[in-house]
């Protein structure tokens, strides 16, 4: 998908309210500001990336500017392993007073030490930079701090209990009143696709 196909699509899909399109290559921040003008409904955008296909490149502000500039109402953003600096993260809290939770995992070329979340942004709940291994600590501990959305919350707290794992009848998971809180992303012609971290929120 190149930036010409986005302009075409998104004039069309003006009430869009959700946007994934991570891991897209030959797009950049003209697509991402063409989406912004042509979506004004976006709430839920996820731009992650692959870390292959941003290491070693450098550090660049453009497609947080577009972010910034253009989608004044997401409450949800995903930009993993995002080659945004602190200067563009800064321009997203302080353009969209909306957002609620912010995926910057894998961002390194953002110093969160020198922003003061709590004090300036406080309703904002921040996961990242840095990545935590998943069997390490579960995988959510480096949120800024406790969030209420974490959807696996509802798992860890009613079906997982340390004391007593070897008694837990692991079918008792998958009954329907769990499943219904359970929300999947499928991406169709990726080789490996399960190597493609981090997943959307």
């Amino acid at each position: 998908m190149a930036d010409s196909t986005v302009e075409h699509l998104t004039k069309k899909l003006s009430m869009l309210s959700f946007l994934d399109v991570s891991y897209c290559n030959k797009i950049g921040a003209p697509a991402l500001e063409t989406i912004g003008k042509n979506c004004t409904m976006l709430e839920v955008f996820y731009r992650n990336m692959h870390p292959i296909d941003t290491s070693d490149k450098p550090f660049d502000d453009d497609e947080a500017i577009a972010i910034s500039t253009t989608m004044p109402n997401l409450k949800h953003l995903g930009i993993a392993y995002q080659l945004v600096k602190t200067e563009g993260l800064l321009q997203i809290l302080s353009n969209c007073p909306k957002l609620e939770l912010l995926d910057l995992r894998g961002c390194w070329g953002v110093n969160i030490e020198n922003i003061s979340l709590e004090k300036d942004f406080p309703n904002v709940k921040v996961l990242g930079p840095h990545v935590v291994d998943y069997h390490e600590n579960n995988g959510w501990d480096d949120f800024s701090e406790p969030s209420e959305y974490l959807g696996w919350d509802f798992f860890v707290d009613e079906y997982y209990d340390d004391d007593d794992e070897e008694e837990s009848d692991s079918d008792d998971i998958w009954d329907e009143e769990g499943l219904e809180e359970i929300q999947f992303t499928f991406y169709q012609g990726i080789e490996n696709a399960g190597m493609f971290v981090p997943p959307s929120p």
